[in-house]
């Protein structure tokens, strides 16, 4: 099968390189002009204009690294070459809490890097293997039809340059921002379900390396919530790490974040944060980004395809609030997943694979969607009651229960891996609370609201900003 993917970055390349190995021949087209290849330098000097959250801080699951060693070995490969660290938070934590550290373990082991870093290694691995051919500094006008039907055909896509490139497939990887509607709406498509709204936060980010190459000690989770803001306490590749203020996007006394004094004095006064700025800082700046959309896209309406012969995978199909870690594994569990689709269906009609498709992703994917957008509309609910100086109490079992793990996970090692096993993209929540996981969380973690402040609270912030 002639195969073009628009997108040349994590998860179009990796879908490329495994539709490759199953003898699809591969033309990937990327707007972007150069990649980097040498990894160590891929951080100070390659530029991604496409891809806003290039610099911001990255972390890569357990999961990802699962489905990279399992579908892409010598990517896994690569990513060690590059001074990839290789991190289980488990091994961190004293045997009293975890009761010890057993060979079931470690499947919570995550290879982790800074986004330019990681993506290197993938652009590397890709322009070597046979039947792929990367096209970059080539961007993409529309689609071009087969044929005018109520359900347009797609064969190819048209250039910028007017150049038309047939394809029997064609694979949208262009992430979020992907302009697929568009592009469905000018071949005369149906338009697509789609469910957008922003995700109402704000991040404010930093990225350190350290003097005598160790981590910093992790004095609790890589993940720390504060009143109205949170902490991101990330290590990465080659002895460095990023920190991370994530706020509303419209608490206005949180945009002094964008001065490193007074962003440095804020994680100061995170007693489990603090030490994690003692280095010298790889930026001159705080990072920033905001207006970040929680969207899903679904290619099937009323039981028929918009469109047949185009189909979107990873942040194209949805994407969400990025302080969770989880786009990297669904886009490549999302990749994966097409892959296996097309090994057992490519000779099905195209209606028949563009419908498979669709049951595919709802039925793999939609869950995991569903329960970040949870999860994000929660945390902000909490973070604007917060900044109200009021109590957040939603009429909502779901949340009730992941607040009781969050407290039982430090003090039984059974909710304390099944909390690892949600946050390495492992297990769904129903999942990992199953078995009588969740009575126990309950009976651990039901005096949550009893737990004493770890750091300021909202008055103290604002004294702090100043």
């Amino acid at each position: 099968m002639k195969v073009v993917v628009i997108g040349g970055g994590l998860i179009g390349l990796s879908t490329a390189m495994l539709l490759a190995d199953d003898g699809h021949e591969i033309t990937v087209l990327e707007r972007d002009v150069e990649a980097e290849t040498e990894p160590l330098d891929a951080f100070a000097r390659w530029e991604r204009r496409g891809v806003n959250q290039f610099r911001l801080p990255h972390f890569f699951q357990a999961r990802f690294r699962e489905l990279v060693e399992a579908e892409l070995p010598r990517v896994a490969e690569g990513l060690t070459a590059a001074g990839t660290l290789s991190l289980n938070f488990l091994e961190g934590i004293p045997d009293s809490l975890t009761g010890g550290f057993t060979e079931a373990d470690r499947r919570f082991t995550a290879i982790t890097g800074r986004r330019p870093v990681v993506e290197s290694v993938f652009a590397t691995a890709a322009a070597s293997t046979p039947g792929i051919t990367v096209r970059r500094g080539v961007a993409v006008a529309g689609l071009q039809p087969a044929r005018a039907t109520t359900v347009p055909q797609v064969n190819g896509v048209i250039l910028d340059s007017g150049e038309v490139l047939g394809a029997d497939l064609v694979i949208d990887a262009t992430g979020r921002r992907s302009p697929l509607p568009r592009w469905l709406e000018a071949i005369g498509a149906r338009a697509p379900e789609e469910e957008l709204e922003d995700s109402g936060f704000a991040y404010y980010g930093r990225h350190f390396q350290s003097r005598d190459g160790t981590l910093p000690a992790a004095l609790g989770p890589p993940v720390q919530s504060y009143g109205s803001i949170s902490v991101l306490l990330l290590p990465a590749d080659n002895a460095t790490w990023s920190v991370t203020l994530v706020g509303s996007g419209e608490d206005a006394a949180l945009r002094s974040l964008r001065d490193a004094d007074t962003w440095a004095a804020v994680i100061r006064s995170l007693p489990l944060a603090a030490h994690w700025i003692d280095a010298k800082p790889i930026e001159d700046r705080v990072v920033t980004m905001s207006k970040i959309e929680d969207r899903r896209r679904r290619f099937v309406v009323d039981g028929a395809p918009v469109a047949t012969g185009v189909l979107a995978v990873g942040d194209s199909w949805a994407c969400t609030n990025p302080s969770l870690g989880r786009g990297a594994s669904l886009g490549l569990l999302h990749a994966v997943a097409l892959r296996e689709l097309l090994a057992a269906h490519a000779a099905d009609s195209p209606v028949d694979l563009a419908t498979g498709w669709d049951a595919v992703t709802e039925a793999e994917l939609r869950p995991w969607y569903d329960a970040t957008l949870r999860f994000d509309r929660h945390r902000l609910g909490e973070v604007e009651a917060n900044i109200a100086g009021e109590l957040y109490e939603p009429d909502d079992p779901a949340w009730e229960l992941d607040k009781a793990l969050q407290a039982a996970a430090g003090r039984d090692p059974a909710c304390l891996r099944a909390s690892i096993a949600i946050g390495s993209v492992l297990q769904l929540p129903d999942e990992a609370l199953a078995g009588g996981l969740a009575e126990r969380a309950r009976e651990f973690g039901g005096d949550w609201r009893d737990a004493p402040p770890f750091g300021p609270g909202r008055r103290e912030l604002l004294d702090i900003i100043g």
